[in-house]
């Protein structure tokens, strides 16, 4: 088993779990060129060899070499994952996608607190001299935002959405677990970013599922809204701009040279381009597979009737509330 100083000095090793009880942080080895590959890093599971323990006071003496790092921000089903993995570029840049500690994080809560900046310096570093690295949290990790962000002063984050019709049938192309999905997201937002809509235990029971997964969509937005105005502490809003993703799938090249823009990376002549052009976009982001093979059914008539009755519901909730859904674009 990999020694501490082993851990610290090899960027491969990837904390991936916190153990609250036993104040242990689990690490995976990840090779540099299986980074970016299909799936999230969260459920990766290596052999034996590919695993480590540490304590949690070895893991905060640790003082490892770290680089720059910034934060891929998402409400879900927007392409966040096609963008950190897009972001691939050996020497200029390296995404992580969804690594299992920031979930971990969440999970421990104000236990672990204190291993939220040792363990962002661990995932800092860089596999080449000046390599930054993008990290996507899973979208059940935004409550940790202005943690990750107060943790990293000098971190930028890019906050990734889309229209509420596109992130609503994502939903419901996913079935039973889709709804399910969407029903315990409003309920995990109304636990650190909730509103009073007005309505009783009673109604919350009797809202379909579509209507509690548009009013996640909506905290959501709320959520973003906040941090862009500046009302988090430490959190500056020049750290911070909106991408739609459709926009991106439409203008990647200039999606992408714009994220690196925002991090200060200077990049080679061409490498936007040759970036958006890569083999990412050929493939399924998280199941792999042509597009065309994971391409729905044609949706059911009553599904976009609900879908568009939830967004009009959605649209007046947001006029009241002065906020303007979705967020306005700002990348570029």
């Amino acid at each position: 088993m990999a020694d501490t100083n082993t851990i610290a000095s090899d960027p491969c090793w990837l904390p991936h779990r916190i153990d609250v009880p036993a104040r242990m942080v689990e690490f995976i080895r990840v090779e540099r060129d299986e980074l970016s590959a299909q799936g999230f890093l969260a459920e990766r599971e290596p052999g034996p060899e590919g695993r480590a323990l540490a304590s949690w006071d070895e893991v905060i003496a640790m003082k490892p070499e770290s680089g720059q790092l910034h934060f891929i921000f998402h409400t879900a089903f927007c392409r966040s994952t096609l963008l950190v993995r897009a972001l691939d570029a050996p020497g200029v840049s390296v995404g992580l996608n969804e690594p299992g500690i920031i979930a971990s994080m969440v999970n421990a809560g104000d236990a672990a607190r204190a291993l939220i900046a040792p363990i962002l310096a661990l995932l800092a570093r860089p596999h080449t001299a000046g390599e930054a690295v993008f990290v996507k949290p899973t979208n059940h990790a935004n409550m940790l935002m202005p943690a990750l962000l107060q943790a990293r002063p000098d971190a930028r984050a890019v906050l990734m959405t889309n229209d509420l019709p596109v992130f609503l049938r994502s939903v419901a192309r996913k079935g039973l677990m889709g709804r399910r999905w969407g029903r315990q997201l409003f309920l995990e937002m109304q636990g650190y970013a909730g509103m009073d809509f007005g309505m009783d235990a009673r109604e919350n029971f009797a809202m379909s599922d579509m209507q509690a997964a548009g009013l996640a969509w909506f905290l959501a937005q709320r959520w973003f809204t906040v941090h862009l105005g500046g009302q988090v502490q430490g959190v500056s809003s020049d750290r911070l701009r909106v991408l739609d993703g459709d926009r991106f799938d439409v203008d990647r090249e200039q999606a992408i040279a714009s994220v690196l823009d925002l991090a200060g990376i200077g990049t080679p002549d061409g490498l936007a381009h040759s970036l958006a052009t890569g083999p990412v976009f050929s493939q399924h982001s998280k199941l792999g597979g042509s597009f065309a093979e994971k391409a729905p059914a044609e949706e059911d008539a009553k599904l976009s009737e609900e879908i568009e009755q939830v967004g009009q519901w959605i649209g007046m909730i947001a006029q009241q509330a002065g906020l303007q859904v979705p967020l306005r674009q700002t990348l570029f």
